[in-house]
């Protein structure tokens, strides 16, 4: 069956504002106010999850924060303090887990990713999310008409430019304070 392009938009869209929709607003809080408490921040994901990682730093960045993709040689070492946030959709990865194991946090008693905030997805009955509460926004969504886990990535990226939106407010910054810190070398 042929769809126009039209529909398709639409039905992206809704699958979209379903997702957003079943954010937790305390979760969301929380999540906000750790980026504003922390003193640096290192963000890190892989693939198209990395992509949205390394865009939220840039907005971080915008917004006054010292923020940093891990991996790059400008991020500086973490430690008390210090957010380290890691995305894994499909759950831990290897280097996830090597990176908590290696960033200093409050709880080192905890041995995976779950140290650290980060907005999680089930697009799938296969990927693994449990009920209990998280200090993190939790992202539950179902079957989309995007291929793959393009749902996880677009609604990790709207969720966090309504993230951006609310540390803006949480920071006193605007839009021409954050216009600012662009660069100027493109």
């Amino acid at each position: 069956m042929v769809h126009s392009l039209a529909d398709l938009a639409r039905s992206a869209l809704d699958d979209v504002a379903r997702v957003v929709a079943k954010l937790e607003i305390d979760d969301f809080e929380s999540f906000a106010q750790a980026i504003a408490g922390a003193k640096t921040i290192a963000l890190h994901g892989l693939g198209r999850e990395g992509l949205q990682m390394k865009g939220l730093a840039m907005r971080l960045f915008h917004l006054g924060l010292d923020a940093h993709v891990v991996g790059e040689m400008t991020t500086p070492p973490v430690g008390d303090g210090d957010l380290l946030i890691c995305s894994a959709g499909p759950g831990d990865f290897a280097s996830i887990a090597a990176l908590t194991r290696i960033a200093r946090t409050p709880a080192p008693q905890l041995r995976s990713s779950r140290r650290s905030p980060r907005v999680t997805s089930r697009t799938t009955p296969t990927m693994s999310c449990t009920s209990r509460r998280r200090p993190w926004p939790t992202i539950r969504a179902s079957r989309s008409v995007l291929p793959m886990g393009s749902l996880f990535e677009l609604s990790q990226m709207l969720v966090f430019e309504l993230l951006v939106l609310r540390l803006r407010e949480i920071k006193g910054e605007t839009a021409a304070t954050m216009r600012a810190r662009h660069t100027n070398l493109e």
